[in-house]
């Protein structure tokens, strides 16, 4: 194999530590605040987000990049919870959409302030203008070359 340079693994590393310590951070912040979890504040997120509030399973888990199976599993929680709730599709009588409730949209109201300073103070308050362009340019690049790799499967 074509090993990691000292400076590539370095940087490898940073980045998990990073990511990890980051979700960590967002998530103990979105359940002290609003009850919620990070995975549930994404799916809220994305339906409060979408047109008419609502989308099909498989869009919602393309938009969210999950497994199909993990978004069936996080909906089944949420639909328990009263957060979000399925209705039917016109155009296809076996398809669903999935919508975000009163319920939901309040608590995402409710956490999304929070998150959102949680975020600056934890990621973009460590960073300069130019920090934040180059991660920008840089998060780019790596997405377009993952998804020249696998196409389609990645949406």
């Amino acid at each position: 194999p074509d090993w990691l340079s000292a400076k590539e693994q370095h940087a490898w590393r940073s980045f998990l530590r990073l990511q990890g310590l980051l979700q960590l951070s967002l998530n103990r912040g979105l359940q002290r605040e609003g009850g919620l979890s990070l995975a549930e504040f994404g799916v809220l997120a994305a339906l409060s987000e979408a047109p008419h509030r609502r989308m099909r399973v498989l869009e919602l888990a393309r938009a969210l990049q999950w497994e199909k199976s993990r978004v069936s599993h996080q909906l089944r929680r949420m639909t328990t919870r009263g957060l979000v709730c399925r209705a039917g599709c016109d155009e296809d009588k076996r398809g669903a959409f999935v919508e975000i409730t009163p319920a939901g949209l309040a608590a995402i109201g409710a956490a999304a302030p929070s998150h959102v300073q949680t975020v600056r103070e934890n990621f973009f308050d460590a960073l300069s203008e130019r920090d934040v362009e180059d991660l920008g340019r840089i998060s780019d690049a790596v997405i377009k070359v993952i998804e020249a790799d696998c196409g389609e499967t990645c949406e």
